[in-house]
Parts: structure tokens; sequence; C-alpha cells
């Protein structure tokens, strides 16, 4: 009895090969695009097109992703609705506003300005939990 229940422990374990995949891939795509958003930004590496470049393929390598990683889980693929839309949008907004804010805080010394902004932001993107989990008693 016990033997199996060690044995069952040890197969909880063990990780899955699409969140494997996704983990390597996920590694990689962040690297390009963490990579190529340095190029692009840093003015004294003079690399901006290459950044941009590198930071379109970690985009497409994340993209790809998810899509591997939901055939290997044999989920249906994502589907573009009004809702998935809506919530893209909602979160690329607040993500820029959370960016402008700190840009502000950090680049430009407007503290309260980029405080106020980054805050809308974040506000933001907390509208994104019950806009898809929806809330319930």
């Amino acid at each position: 009895m016990c033997r199996e229940k060690k044995i069952e422990k040890r197969e909880d374990k063990k990780m899955k090969k699409s969140n494997f995949a996704a983990l390597i891939l996920g590694t990689i795509s962040g690297v390009f695009f963490a990579l190529g958003m340095c190029m692009a930004l840093l003015p004294e590496w003079g690399m901006r097109n290459q950044g941009i470049v590198s930071g379109v393929i970690g985009l497409v390598l994340m993209l790809i992703t998810v899509g591997v990683w939901r055939k290997m889980e044999g989920k249906a693929p994502i589907k573009v609705s009004g809702k998935t839309i809506g919530a893209t949008v909602l979160g690329v907004l607040g993500a820029l506003l959370l960016g402008v804010g700190m840009s502000l805080c950090m680049v430009f010394s407007k503290m309260v300005l980029g405080i106020v902004i980054g805050i809308i932001g974040i506000v933001v993107l907390l509208l994104l939990i019950p806009l898809l989990k929806r809330l319930h008693d």
C-alpha cells in the first residue's frame, strides 16, 4: 500500500510534455522579445531596427507557443469574439498606461503625473478580472 502511494505521488510531480514545450518556447520567445526591447529602446546600442525585428520575432514565437500548448493539451483554438477583442484591447490599454506612467516617473521626472497615470493603468488591468472571470456569490 505504502509503495503504491509513493509511486502515485511521484507520478503527480512529473511535468507534462505540453508544459515543458511551453516552458522552452516561452523562454526563447521572452528572450527574443526582451533583447529586442533593449536593442530598440537603448540609443547607446544604435540597433533600433534590429531590435524591432527581434521583438517581433519574440511576439510571433509567443503566439506560436500558445497555439502549440493548446494543441498539445487537446484544447480548442481560441475563438475570436467581441469579448476576446475587448479584453485584449483593455489589456493593451492598461499595459500602455502603466508603461507611460513608469516612463514619466523614471525618464521625465514627472512623479505625480506618472504615479497617477500608472495607477489608472493598474486599475484598468484589474478590470480584466471581473470581465473575464465573472463575479458571483
